[in-house]
């Protein structure tokens, strides 16, 4: 029941932090990373670009993740280049929450660097 409770709670606090950044009428640049990083993380994408007036993403998407190497340089991975329209920002961004635990974790890292405090970990 804590863990629910603490699943619950990071995917309303990552909505909130969305909603917040798509509301915001000046754009600053911690906000266009928080876009780009759940863009990332949702599509496995190597490079984002959001074009906000034009309202496109562009992004080259990773197909293969068995080609990449850690230890050494690599000059090919098999990518698609995808160009997305969206009509409103926060739906889109919102529609790339995943709830799995693996994802919980990257968006409990993304609200401690963005609130600047800690999430507790355990139920008071």
């Amino acid at each position: 029941m804590e863990n629910s409770s603490l699943r619950g709670r990071i995917l309303i606090e990552i909505e909130n932090l969305i909603s917040h950044s798509c509301a915001s009428p000046k754009r600053t640049d911690k906000f266009e990373k928080l876009h780009i990083a759940l863009l990332k993380k949702y599509y496995n994408a190597a490079d984002v670009s959001i074009d906000y007036h034009r309202k496109r993403v562009r992004m080259d998407i990773v197909i293969d993740d068995t080609c990449y190497d850690p230890k050494k340089v690599n000059l090919y991975l098999p990518t698609l280049h995808a160009n997305l329209f969206f009509k409103n920002l926060n739906d889109f961004l919102r529609l790339c929450i995943e709830r799995d635990s693996k994802s919980l974790g990257f968006y409990a890292g993304l609200l401690r660097s963005f609130t600047n405090k800690e999430v507790s970990l355990t139920a008071v």
